[in-house]
């Protein structure tokens, strides 16, 4: 079962009980208890659960809301997964053994943790909280984590520390995600201080981009990354073709998945 599915299982479960426990979902899954908290943070990001204390429980509509809303909001939840674990797929394939990698925070980066921790012998730097306690299941992954201030919306972490600690680093990739881009100012967000982003790509051969068709068009007023430093796209379909040729005329591989 891979981690689709078993979230898809988790929100099965507590539409039937009304709310699941960490414990009973490690053990009928088979996974740790760590990955079952990530699922739960992953679903109650996308509006679909309320996390407690050693578990998670359903919002709390009304009879009327409930009707109404519940199966929108899974197909929401549905519509969101489904291209981003396409495109961490694709991501992966990239990733030898002996490679070193750096992971940025986001949900698609996320995504690719899962796939990543797959992989013996392989280095992984990263701000990415969630992600770092995932790729930790996998002993024969070397895991290093930039310090700094925690951003609690995305679990990472973000300042001069998290920078300085990139300094001198040499990676093979760095996957990063994406509130927004275009083909003039590159990667965006809607967020100040994510600086972090410039000392990550500095660090990194190789720049890959990982986000969905609906970022295409969105520009944040804070430049995260400049199309210049952009080597690859990995996307879903959904691109318009005019976009896609806009960055590929300008040397970047486009790849759509």
């Amino acid at each position: 079962m891979n981690s689709l599915e078993r979230r898809n299982k988790i929100i099965e479960l507590a539409q039937k009980t009304g709310s699941v426990l960490v414990n009973d979902l490690s053990t009928s899954f088979d996974v740790s208890e760590v990955t079952i908290r990530t699922d739960l943070r992953l679903l109650e990001k996308q509006g679909l659960l309320l996390r407690f204390h050693g578990g998670a429980t359903l919002h709390h509509y009304d009879h009327d809301e409930k009707n109404t809303n519940e199966l929108k909001l899974e197909d929401r939840y549905q519509r969101f997964i489904d291209p981003k674990k396409r495109i961490a797929l694709a991501a992966a394939k990239y990733v030898k053994p002996g490679d070193t990698i750096i992971l940025d925070s986001g949900s698609t980066t996320m995504m690719l943790a899962e796939e990543l921790v797959k992989v013996d012998n392989i280095t992984i730097i990263t701000n990415n909280l969630p992600a770092a306690f995932v790729l930790s299941d996998n002993s024969n992954i070397m895991l290093a984590v930039c310090g700094g201030t925690l951003r609690h919306k995305t679990r990472s972490l973000h300042g001069t520390i998290a920078e300085q600690s990139l300094i001198g680093i040499s990676s093979n990739y760095l996957f990063v995600g994406a509130d927004g881009i275009d083909a003039e100012r590159g990667i965006t967000t809607f967020n100040e201080g994510y600086a972090i982003s410039q000392f990550m790509a500095n660090a990194a051969q190789t720049v890959v981009a990982l986000l969905d068709s609906s970022k295409f068009g969105k520009r944040g007023f804070n430049v995260v990354l400049p199309i210049e430093q952009l080597d690859t796209i990995i996307t879903d379909t959904g691109v318009d073709a005019h976009d896609a040729n806009d960055f590929i005329s300008k040397g970047i591989n486009f790849i759509t998945v």
